[in-house]
């Protein structure tokens, strides 16, 4: 059985608006010792939302991302506000960023981004029956909005505009979870 390792000396190296640089001392159950450093983000972790116009059909985003500098093709995401759940925070994020809201939300499960530096979780959410709404969310430009089938699913995933894992494993996700239940109905 693994038995945790004991951290301490834990100190804050640099802070941003995203992120807590933290340094930390790691001592193994072993006695071997490390010293390692992690980014962990203020809040309440992040949702990513797979919204579903029908069985078939995958509603994602064109959005700017810093980090490559370039417009991504990804599925609805953000963080989670003080007081909501995630199921709350994934249908607010719908109705901000793709201008519809879901009368179905199906909780698929929690992922971490990169476990070995950083502390973000993302909780995935299947959402179906979707209507229009809107609200005005925080995204500094309007968020052009595609439908893709989840058919061509095997296609999608080597288009260069998609390099996001975490959309990439939430859509196979998807299709497996629909077509569980479409086996059921």
């Amino acid at each position: 059985m693994r038995k945790k390792p004991n951290l301490s000396n834990i100190t804050d190296i640099a802070t941003t608006r995203f992120f807590n640089i933290q340094s930390m001392d790691v001592e193994f159950s072993n006695g071997e010792k490390r010293q390692y450093e992690r980014l962990k983000p203020p809040g309440n972790g992040a949702v990513l939302v797979i919204p579903m116009l029908d069985d078939e059909t995958v509603l994602m985003i064109y959005e700017y991302s810093g980090g490559t500098d370039r417009y991504e093709l990804a599925l609805t995401k953000g963080k989670i506000d003080d007081g909501e759940t995630p199921l709350e925070a994934a249908n607010r994020e719908l109705i901000e960023e793709i201008g519809y809201g879901a009368k179905k939300l199906t909780y698929m499960k929690g992922m971490s981004i990169a476990p070995g530096y950083q502390s973000t979780f993302t909780h995935i959410v299947l959402a179906q029956d979707l209507y229009e709404d809107s609200a005005q969310g925080d995204e500094p430009e309007p968020l052009e909005v595609v439908e893709h089938k989840l058919a061509n699913l095997e296609v999608l995933v080597y288009d260069n505009d998609l390099t996001e894992a975490r959309s990439i494993a939430a859509l196979y996700m998807a299709k497996e979870v629909i077509r569980r239940q479409n086996l059921s109905d």
